[in-house]
């Protein structure tokens, strides 16, 4: 039997019945183009090559890539395996507010044409898990308002692959809530007032909704440090809009996103925490060291070896299937013709 690290990602075989469907609209436009040049029953012996039954098989192994897929991105996991334990390490625990408003989508360079702030985020947080150890980590994503994307969790391997879909979209609301952020983070740590906690904020600091020196303040006196990475250069740069254009005002002036360092530096002063800029080479070293000043404690950590992870095993399944589906082609195999499977 098999558990999911993340079974919600199972409705994503919803997939499957759309594809399905969209392949029958196609068979069915495909005959109706044909009955326009003349009787289909005549016109297949003009076609002696076209298999009735080869599209059939490819979009059946095509459906059943994507299952495997969407089973593969759930994390399967094998239950009641005795190489599955609950470990007690010494670590502390780590939420990271992750700013995904439109501002995140200008430069994080000099360079209009270089990686957005968003990207250039989403690498310093890969590289900032590696550096965890035996931490626990979260994640929530914040632009007018905050939502927890990733609970508390010692599975940074999970972590990290989610890291790739977070974009601005996530947040219907858009504009920068840091306090809205900071107050969603305090709340999302385990009840242990032992275990030493920290809230990284990665934020262009453009903050317009709310009282984040504030919020940084009231979670400092729970015993929270409050450290901020700012994102961007004061050069400042246009925001894209997807379709080749970029932001404008009510004006018709192009908005030039300016980060607001002094809103970050004020929030990481209040949490009693660092203020480090992305641009610096040693952000990512003075970050890590400041999260190494926090007392470790007892945290439980749910150790998985190798042969409890089952993606795997679906894993060359689908490879096994992308080959046979590159393989199969939509015309009749010739050495099938040699055969007679029915007599009359």
């Amino acid at each position: 039997m098999f558990s999911f690290a993340y079974p919600k990602l199972l409705y994503l075989l919803f997939l499957i019945p759309i594809v399905f469907g969209l392949f029958l609209v196609s068979r069915l436009k495909r005959k109706k183009n044909i009955a326009r040049y003349g009787n289909p029953a005549v016109l297949s012996g003009q076609m002696p090559d076209v298999s009735k039954y080869m599209p059939w098989v490819k979009i059946s192994l095509e459906m059943l890539a994507i299952a495997l897929v969407v089973v593969m991105l759930a994390r399967p996991r094998s239950i009641g395996s005795s190489n599955q334990q609950v470990v007690n390490v010494q670590g502390i625990e780590v939420m990271v507010a992750l700013d995904v408003s439109n501002s995140m989508l200008a430069s994080s360079t000099d360079d209009p044409q270089g990686i957005n702030r968003l990207q250039k985020a989403k690498q310093m947080l890969e590289k900032l898990i590696d550096k965890l150890g035996n931490d626990k980590v979260g994640l929530i994503v914040f632009a007018g308002d905050a939502y927890t994307q990733i609970p508390i969790t010692a599975d940074f391997v999970s972590a990290k692959m989610f890291l790739g879909n977070i974009n601005p979209s996530m947040v219907p609301t858009q504009g920068t809530a840091i306090g809205a952020a900071i107050k969603m983070a305090a709340n999302s740590f385990t009840p242990d007032e032992k275990t030493q906690k920290s809230i990284i904020i990665i934020t262009d600091g453009e903050n317009h909704e709310d009282d984040a020196v504030g919020a940084a303040q009231e979670a400092h006196d729970k015993g929270i440090q409050i450290n901020v990475v700012s994102i961007g250069t004061q050069k400042g740069g246009p925001i894209p809009m997807g379709d080749g254009s970029y932001m404008k005002d009510e004006y018709g002036n192009m908005v030039i996103s300016v980060p607001n360092e002094q809103v970050a530096r004020d929030v990481a002063k209040a949490g009693k925490g660092v203020f480090v800029s992305a641009n610096n080479s040693d952000a990512l070293s003075t970050l890590d060291a400041r999260l190494k000043e926090l007392s470790k404690s007892n945290i439980q950590k749910t150790v998985f070896s190798p042969s409890d992870e089952q993606f795997p095993i679906f894993a060359w399944f689908l490879l096994v299937l992308l080959i046979v589906n590159i393989l199969v082609l939509n015309r009749k195999i010739s050495w099938l013709r040699k055969i007679t499977f029915f007599s009359k």
